[in-house]
Order: structure tokens, then C-alpha cells, then sequence
């Protein structure tokens, strides 16, 4: 309400709305089936192209880190030119991307075509909730509207271990980057039919300096970190931080001079704003820091195949699916920031568990990675639908399409870090314990190399030696793997706690999701489709 003027409800979602919901999904199932397929197909990709293990994580992590270094520019860009034309043009440059990914022949030339998917990434998930923000002006049919959202994710993450298990089981590894071809395909027939085009009227130009900025920002500030990670500190990484700090700063400095900024750094000031932003890229950090440990746990481990490590990942995405989809009845009975508070540990105790992750599945560690699994998702699951919808429903409805960003650029920038420095602790912890233990003599740097930097690298060399040297080299292996995921595990536990209790008590005294809003604005005006 703005001064004492009255207000009429918000208008309601029709079947129009909803259906293009369903049509909003599939971009968002796609994100998250193209993250679980390669995890699955490390192992099939450290054989072929036999990477580094920097080059590894490079593959892995640098799809995220374009996504968050652009997202606030996409999103600002789709506030400008509208978002249904922005997501139509991601979704084709997304198609031709998965389709060069695909076909890499050689380490270096995945992490770039894995660039490039960031690229035409960063145009989908801001486009994709600011036009629910748009579409859905009830605060309780925008919880609902994001859950779905949030559940489109968790389907993908069903769909992906299956179809990609599938694929890898009888295809080569770049097959699972062709899964996005179709889904792309049938996004850009549907979306001009049932899909409205929303933009800013008002809208100024957009400003290239401050794109540059943010991106060299975000960049900066990651590579130095996940430099000092692998390989400790040192003067280049530590610059490579102070240059996008400075970066950073020089940014926000320009928004507050600009008369239509990028980012409106009013939004910082509202405690629920930010401490749900913070919730938000914290639970991404240790989710994702996590996702390739388990992919190699599963696999290279317990010895299970792709297609049965993707059955086995399932009840936890399927957990999730649930978790996303009560949420709505959970806040009309307790505060927002219990649920999340309570969410966030829950999430702690699933991540606890791993810390005694046993080392066998005669051992109990298959059952025990999948309750853990479950567990962290049903108390995640609610963090991420509410965190959402407070930072995207605090924006006037013709800046949804920056606040969508700002709320998309947390989660890559969570997931991003959490995959660098919990990946990278990982592999030093490997490396440490792996220096000794590949034997001395043998032919073949690179494959000894190979072996003392990944668990995948160390099973090809045990495949070619005899005797018992192959068996001790591959228990070697698989025990620093798990010493690396236990450790990690334990981190992420901790994190979520000290998170839980931040936000139980920050946002104790916050109203009901969806109504920490700034004051509102006339929303951006309905295109006419042509």
C-alpha cells in the first residue's frame, strides 16, 4: 500500500498464466538435467580426454561462473527488449552450444564450448521468474508459482541421472549434452504461442560499462579464489581478488550515479531481502559443492554404473520435488523464517551424515548416501522456494527482470564457489594423500600424473597394472576420495547451521512470503503477442 490510498487485491491467474508456467519449466528442467548428466559422464570424460585435474574442475564449474557473471545483464537486458524475446533467443543459442559441447575433442575445447552453454545460460533463468514475478501478481499464487519453479529443477534432476545413465550406458559422453537439442526445440515452438512478452516502458539504455564491470567482477574474484584453492596462496590469485573487489566496488559506485542502474542497490537495505539472498547462495554453495563428490562416490566408489548411479540419485531429487511443493501449506501455519531456519537444519543433519559415509555398499554406504541425500533435499527444498520469492517479490513488477537476476546470480555464484573451493579442497586432499601411493617407474607420465590428481585417472592406471599393485593403487584412490567427501561434508553441516540460526533470527519478525515487498510500483505494461 502506498501512503493511504486504497488498493484494489492483485489480479489472479488465469489458465493462461499457468499453462505458460508449464511451458517456463522446461528450461529450467533442462539447467538442471545438463548439471547431473555431467557429473555422471566425469568419469567417461576423464578417460577420453584424460584432463588435469584443474582442467576438470574448469569443465565442471565454468558453465556457472558465466551464468552468474552475466545474469544481471540478461536480466537487465529483458527488462529492456522483453523477456519472452530474451528466452526464445537463449533458448536457440543454448541448442547450438549443447550441440558443439557435444562433439569436443579435446579438454580445452569442452571448456570452452561449457562457456559458451554459460553464455546462452544466462539468459534463461532470469527470463524465466521475472515473467512468473509478471504473470503471477498474488502473493499466494506466486509461492505456489515459485515452487513449481523451484520443482522444475528437481524434475530435471530426476530425469537427467536416468536419461543420462541411459545414454552413457550405451552412447559416448557428449550424447548427454544433446539431451537440451529437443527441449530447446519444443521451447521455441511453444513459447511464442502461449507465452505474454513483458518489458519496461521505461527503460533506459543499457549500460556497457557497467557490464564489463560486473563481469570482470565476478570472474576475477573466482578464478583467484579457486586458484588459492588448488594450489595456495600466492601473488597472482591474491591480486586477481583485490582487482575484482575493486571491480565490484567501482560497480556499485556507478549504479548509484546512473539514472537507470543495473542493479537498484536500494533492495540491500531490506533485511529480508538480503538475508534470504544470503540463505539462498550458502545452501547453493554446499548443494552443489557436493554434487560431484557423489556422482564420483557412487561410480568410482560402491562400482556402480552410470545408469544405476543415476537410479540411486532419484528419491533425493524426488525429495526435493516434495519439499518444494509444501511449502505453501507450511507458511500459512508458521513464519517464513522458521520454516527456513528449520529447512536450513534439517539440510545440516542430511550433510552430517556423510561425515561417517561408510566406505562400501557391503558396508551400508549406498543406503547411507541416499538418506542423506533425501534428508538434506526435504529440508533444502523450502529454503530455496521462499528465499526466491522474497527477493524476487521485494522488486516492482518492471524490475523483475534484474531482480530475478540478482536472485539467479546468488545461486551460480553459491554454486559456482561451493564447486571451486569444496572441489578444489577435495583435490588437494586427494593429491596429498595419492603423492606416495602410485608406484615409482612406471611408463606413462601423463597417465601416473592422471593418477595422483583423480580417482578416475587412478582406475585407468590400476586397469593396466598387474598383480596386486593395480588393487592397492585403486583402494588408494577410492579411500582419499572419501577422506576429501567426509571432510567437505562436515564443512557444509556447519555452514548450514550458523545459517539456520542467522536467519531465524533476522527475519523472525518478517510477514508472510511473498509480502517483504519494496513499495509497489504500476507493473510493466502486457505486450500484445504479433
Amino acid at each position: 500500500m502506498s501512503g493511504t490510498r486504497p488498493t484494489s487485491p492483485p489480479a489472479r491467474a488465469t489458465v493462461r498464466e499457468w499453462t505458460g508456467l508449464a511451458v517456463i519449466a522446461l528450461p529450467c528442467m533442462l539447467y538442471s538435467m545438463d548439471l547431473t548428466v555431467l557429473n555422471l559422464a566425469i568419469p567417461a570424460i576423464s578417460e577420453e580426454l584424460k584432463p588435469t585435474a584443474s582442467q576438470l574442475l574448469w569443465i565442471v564449474d565454468i558453465y556457472g561462473f558465466f551464468v552468474a557473471g552475466l545474469l544481471v545483464t540478461m536480466g537487465t537486458l529483458g527488462d529492456r527488449i522483453g523477456r519472452r524475446r530474451l528466452l526464445l533467443i537463449g533458448a536457440a543459442a543454448f541448442g547450438i552450444a549443447s550441440v558443439l559441447a557435444a562433439f569436443s575433442t579435446s579438454a580445452n575445447m569442452l571448456i570452452a564450448t561449457r562457456a559458451l552453454l554459460g553464455v546462452a545460460g544466462a539468459t534463461l533463468a532470469p527470463s524465466t521468474l521475472s515473467l512468473i514475478r509478471n504473470m503471477f501478481l498474488d502473493p499466494a499464487q506466486r509461492t505456489v508459482a515459485i515452487g513449481v519453479w523451484i520443482s522444475s529443477y528437481s524434475a530435471g534432476a530426476v530425469i537427467g541421472p536416468v536419461l543420462g545413465g541411459v545414454l552413457l550406458q550405451f552412447f559416448p559422453w557428449g550424447s548427454v549434452f544433446l539431451i537440451g537439442v529437443p527441449v530447446m526445440v519444443l521451447l521455441l515452438v511453444l513459447g511464442p504461442i502461449l507465452l505474454p512478452e513483458y518489458r519496461d516502458p521505461d527503460a533506459g539504455r543499457l549500460d556497457l560499462a557497467s557490464v564489463a564491470l560486473s563481469l570482470g567482477a565476478v570472474l576475477a574474484v573466482i578464478y583467484g579464489i579457486k586458484q588459492i584453492a588448488e594450489h595456495g596462496p600466492d601473488v597472482v590469485p591474491a591480486l586477481s581478488i583485490a582487482v575484482g573487489v575493486a571491480l565490484g566496488w567501482v560497480f556499485a559506485r556507478r549504479q548509484k550515479r546512473l539514472a537507470n542502474p543495473m542493479i537498484d542497490l536500494q533492495l540491500f537495505r531490506l533485511p529480508a531481502f538480503t538475508v534470504s539472498l544470503a540463505a539462498y547462495m550458502l545452501a547453493c554453495f554446499v548443494m552443489f559443492g557436493l554434487f560431484l563428490y557423489n556422482a564420483q562416490y557412487l561410480q568410482l566408489v560402491l562400482g556402480l554404473s552410470p545408469l544405476h548411479a543415476g537410479l540411486w540419485s532419484v528419491p533425493g531429487a524426488g525429495a526435493f520435488i516434495v519439499g518444494s511443493m509444501v511449502v505453501s501449506a507450511l507458511v500459512r501455519r508458521m513464519r517464513p523464517a522458521y520454516v527456513m531456519g528449520g529447512g536450513l537444519a534439517v539440510a545440516a543433519v542430511g550433510f552430517a551424515m556423510l561425515v561417517v559415509l561408510p566406505a562400501s555398499a557391503a558396508q551400508g554406504g549406498l543406503a547411507w548416501l541416499v538418506a542423506s541425500a533425501v534428508i538434506s533435499s526435504l529440508g533444502l527444498a523450502p529454503v530455496f522456494t521462499l528465499a526466491t520469492d522474497v527477493v524476487v517479490g521485494s522488486a516492482p513488477p518492471e524490475r523483475a527482470g534484474v531482480a530475478s537476476a540478482i536472485s539467479e546470480t546468488s545461486s551460480e555464484f553459491g554454486g559456482a564457489l561451493g564447486i571451486a573451493m569444496l572441489g578444489s579442497i577435495g583435490a588437494a586432499i586427494y593429491r596429498s594423500t595419492m603423492a606416495d601411493a602410485v608406484p615409482a617407474g612406471l611408463a606413462g607420465a601423463a597417465e601416473v600424473e592422471a593418477a595422483r590428481s583423480t580417482l578416475g585417472g587412478a582406475v585407468a592406471l590400476a586397469a593396466q597394472l598387474s598383480g596386486s599393485a593395480g588393487a592397492e593403487l585403486l583402494d588408494a584412490g577410492r579411500a582419499a576420495l572419501l577422506h576429501g567427501l567426509r571432510l567437505t561434508a562436515g564443512i557444509c553441516a556447519a555452514v548450514l547451521l550458523i545459517v539456520a540460526g542467522l536467519v531465524a533470527f533476522r527475519l523472525r519478525g518478517s510477514g508472510e512470503a511473498g509480502e517483504a515487498n519494496a513499495p509497489e510500483t504500476p507493473g510493466a505494461a502486457a505486450l500484445p503477442e504479433r
